[in-house]
């Protein structure tokens, strides 16, 4: 059953939250699987819910900036580095940001698999602002999906997905960004994007200076949330190409065709000289705007995630930006 995020159940939702059991909740990204981030049984209850390899780390959700010191051992990075935390929590929280920081030992090793780092992200929703605290302050929520599918953007994708595995789904309509959030390690050295999500390069580096970049990682060398190199997989094979190649497929009547924008939708119809009768073909973006298209890329792919279709083509995005995030859960996607 849907709950509509109001005041009343908000409150039944914390509660759940409050004795041990899980509440999924909108967040500006996608939604999240929510439980007591101090409490273990309810910890593991998120990992047997979502089918999750213990090795992958959850994020801890706050809604107070005074809550991280609860999580975090700020005390063991350099001067100059709190000093760019400060910044980038000034600047970029609450948002699609997560931190990844030396934790206190308080910390239970389930929600960091057993990591000395903690993942610490401060959202924007403010159904989830609320939900945090009127809980415990800190929730440990992941994406409210079955592990290694797609993400879930609605509340119906969550309950399609996980079913009477969640106490209570609150119901926030479709979530703004559509994609999750940025993940930026700040605990090793130099700052380093360890997965694209809602919050660009630009923006990270227009606040702190210059950021690395994380490589592709497999399950022995998960340092934090997001890193598997396949994941966020629809049911349907899925294969990601170029503009050009894509323009230049070949029809094939019971795949779909995944575009970035309008024009090489038009541009690959006119290559084929056919009316799409029949076809299943789905635009990102008319206009090719990455914010609208990053928005509408869980949402479309579950769409597109149904029996009858062989395949799904998909464009990559221009790089840059939000396109660095969907190109990133579009390959990983393919990986499977």
């Amino acid at each position: 059953m849907l709950y509509p995020v109001n005041e009343e159940n908000l409150a039944l939702a914390a509660a759940a939250i409050r004795r041990g059991d899980l509440s999924a909740f909108p967040t500006e990204t996608v939604y999240g699987l929510g439980g007591d981030a101090f409490n273990p049984s309810a910890l593991a209850k998120i990992f047997e819910a979502k089918q999750r390899p213990r090795f992958d780390p959850l994020i801890i959700h706050i809604a107070d900036i005074a809550a991280l010191e609860n999580i975090a051992d700020l005390s063991r990075l350099d001067l100059s580095v709190q000093e760019k935390i400060r910044r980038l929590s000034a600047a970029l929280w609450p948002g699609p940001l997560t931190l990844i920081l030396p934790k206190k030992p308080s910390v239970p090793d389930l929600a960091t698999s057993g990591l000395a780092t903690a993942a610490i992200r401060f959202p924007s929703h403010p159904a989830a602002q609320a939900l945090i605290r009127l809980s415990t302050g800190t929730v440990a929520a992941p994406s409210a999906n079955r592990f290694g599918c797609l993400s879930p953007t609605t509340a119906e994708h969550v309950a399609e997905q996980l079913g009477d595995k969640v106490d209570i789904i609150l119901d926030g309509g479709r979530s703004s960004v559509g994609v999750e959030s940025t993940v930026l390690d700040m605990a090793h050295g130099t700052p380093r994007i360890l997965r694209p999500g809602g919050t660009s390069r630009d923006q990270i580096e227009a606040v702190i200076g210059p950021v690395a970049m994380g490589g592709d990682a497999d399950s022995n060398t998960v340092t934090a949330p997001g890193q598997l190199k396949s994941h966020y997989a629809p049911g349907v094979p899925l294969t990601v190409h170029r503009r050009e190649e894509m323009i230049a497929l070949n029809d094939e009547a019971a795949t779909g065709y995944l575009f970035f924008d309008g024009a090489s939708r038009d541009a690959w119809l006119a290559a084929e000289c056919q009316k799409g009768a029949g076809r299943h073909i789905r635009v990102l973006s008319e206009k090719g705007d990455a914010v609208e298209a990053a928005a509408n890329l869980f949402a479309i792919l579950h769409e597109m995630d149904r029996p009858g279709l062989s395949g799904i083509r998909a464009e990559l995005a221009p790089s840059g930006g939000l396109g660095d995030a969907i190109n990133d859960r579009l390959s990983r996607a393919a990986a499977k």
